[in-house]
């Protein structure tokens, strides 16, 4: 007996259960069963029972004991791997070097306390893959001592791989809270987390011209920005040997006072860019001609106050109107508070001028407008009128900035002067993900000073592996493939992105029809890749084998393509 099959033109063929005997040369058939009404994997099992095999319920066979979630640690292993992640961390193999990893690992794909982690790993195949599966909160705790005990040679190893020489090095600086009051560096501070009195530690990030970070320092939660500037500079010359760079930072950190201490610094240039009241006095001094911006959105001047150095002044028009239209929200919500405050003072709910001035005070301040306010205050009396000249000053440079160089037109042009310093948005984009969006390096539950300098050096370690994995997901994610466009379009005006970034973001689809993804969700996709680990049931001493999910199209390419990521 065999089963046949027919074809049925567009629909599902038929299949027939036959028997043939042969009379003289003619071979005769005979229909016994028509199969067709039975699912696929019935007609194979029938086909295979006539073929003389044994056939056998499956859970007979094998038993499954454990499941444990693979697929999105074994790609950041893989990632980590070609990235060389063990050679940076240590020469020679050690406990701590392989717990580290799995720190960095774990942070990349689901970021806890460390306590935490050890729980969180156990329904993962990575404490198996790099034999910690006994690995204690102790052991974390050891694995970061000894981890800070090698940054120094671990961020050299780095710096030789991304910063050249006379290359453009970005630094800037944030801060993180803390929950908790015994940690020396625990300090009051410019919070920039929106949390008002809250101790909080500040960390200043090096990265290469990409924002691939190369090294990070901690401060004291009080730190001036401008004073971890010059510690960042004697470790790219003094620890890392590059002689000749160039720093890229922001207004605040690379102020007048910084840039003369640069100035005495041999093979060292700058970029940064001009203050506010900076550039009102170029305007004032008639230096800065806001006519010139009708006809270019960017042109170069000099200025005696600023010897041996280039400006390059710019106008944003899209820019312009966004802070225009916030001012005026600004003002247009102070405004509103004020009247109130009037109100109450003219039912004699305030009558104090004194009182009536810090309760205007509060308001004005509430919203940074106060500049734009003349308050009259006075016993039992109290009004205000707004500073029409004032905001029409303000108006008047809104979208305008001012890029500032030490180097040369021959070392680099305006255009691309401009450029570098906008790439200080690498710098705070890596400051979102390590901070909110990905690794959560807040809220700091440490105690210790080293504890929280290791704790925030393996968070830069595990977005060094999340930016490279990044940039070889790019086509997975909602992001712009064209790096290249980066490098000629216009510096000034508004990112647009490319047609082929439009496209994915408008159908949220990929040519081959899989969703697009962002970085998170691409590591849930593959959290779906198991591995099992199964034995045949009822033998003793039994061995186990495993079997791994086999991963769909969409998840194979992304595993390929962090196959090919390269330093």
């Amino acid at each position: 007996m065999h089963i046949d099959v027919v074809p049925n033109r567009g629909s599902r063929p038929a299949y027939l259960l036959r028997e043939s005997w042969r009379e003289g040369k003619k071979i005769r058939k005979r229909t016994l069963a028509n199969l067709s009404t039975l699912p696929d994997d019935q007609i194979d099992a029938i086909r295979r029972v006539l073929r003389g095999e044994k056939l056998a319920p499956v859970a007979d066979l094998f038993e499954v004991t454990a499941s444990r979630i693979h697929g999105d640690t074994d790609v950041v292993l893989a990632a980590m791997q070609r990235l060389g992640i063990r050679e940076l961390l240590s020469s020679r193999p050690s406990f701590e070097a392989e717990v580290v990893m799995g720190m960095i690992a774990a942070r990349v794909v689901a970021p806890h306390t460390k306590l935490a982690t050890t729980r969180w790993w156990r329904t993962r195949t990575l404490p198996q893959d790099l034999h910690i599966e006994h690995a204690t909160d102790d052991d974390l705790y050891q694995a970061m001592d000894w981890l800070l005990d090698h940054q120094d040679i671990i961020e050299k190893k780095l710096a030789a791989r991304h910063l050249k020489s006379g290359g453009l090095a970005l630094y800037d600086l944030t801060s993180s809270y803390f929950e908790g009051k015994t940690c020396s560096l625990a300090k009051i501070g410019h919070n920039r987390d929106g949390k008002k009195n809250k101790l909080q530690v500040n960390y200043g990030l090096l990265t290469d011209r990409r924002g691939c970070p190369v090294a990070v320092s901690v401060y004291e939660g009080n730190t001036n920005d401008a004073k971890t500037l010059m510690p960042a500079v004697e470790k790219i010359r003094n620890d890392f040997g590059i002689e000749r760079v160039v720093m890229v930072g922001d207004r605040g950190m690379i102020g007048q006072a910084a840039v003369e201490d640069l100035r005495q610094i041999a093979g060292l240039e700058w970029i940064t860019a001009l203050k506010s009241s900076q550039i009102r006095a170029l305007v004032d001094g008639g230096a800065l001609q806001l006519g010139l911006f009708d006809e270019k959105n960017l042109f170069e001047l000099t200025h005696p106050d600023y010897p041996g150095e280039r400006l390059v002044a710019c106008r944003n028009v899209e820019l312009g109107k966004l802070r225009a239209h916030t001012r005026e929200s600004l003002v247009e919500a102070t405004a509103r508070e004020l009247e109130k405050v009037r109100g109450m003072v003219e039912r004699g709910e305030l009558v104090d001028a004194g009182k009536i001035g810090v309760r205007a005070g509060r308001v004005v301040n509430k919203y940074k407008v106060a500049k734009h306010f003349e308050l009259t205050i006075d016993d039992g009396s109290f009004s205000f009128e707004l500073r029409k000249e004032s905001i029409a000053a303000e108006a008047a440079l809104d979208g305008i900035y001012v890029v500032r160089t030490s180097l040369a037109q021959k070392a680099m042009s305006a255009p691309d002067a401009v450029r570098s310093y906008k790439s200080l948005s690498d710098v705070e984009r890596a400051f979102r993900s390590m901070k909110t969006v990905d690794l959560e390096v807040r809220p700091i539950h440490h105690h210790l000073a080293d504890r929280v300098r290791a704790h925030i050096f393996l968070c830069m370690l595990a977005y060094y592996v999340e930016w490279h994995m990044r940039e070889a997901w790019r086509p997975l994610l909602f992001a712009e493939e064209d790096l290249a466009a980066k490098a000629t379009r216009d510096p000034v005006a508004p990112a647009k992105r490319s047609a082929a970034a439009e496209e994915k973001v408008a159908t949220r689809t990929l040519d081959d029809g899989s969703p697009v993804h962002s970085f998170r969700t691409a590591l849930e996709d593959l959290s779906t890749i198991v591995r099992n680990t199964c034995r045949t049931p009822g033998a003793p001493n039994a061995l186990t084998f495993a079997i791994v999910t086999t991963p769909t199209p969409a998840q194979q390419r992304a595993i390929d393509l962090i196959a090919g990521i390269e330093v």
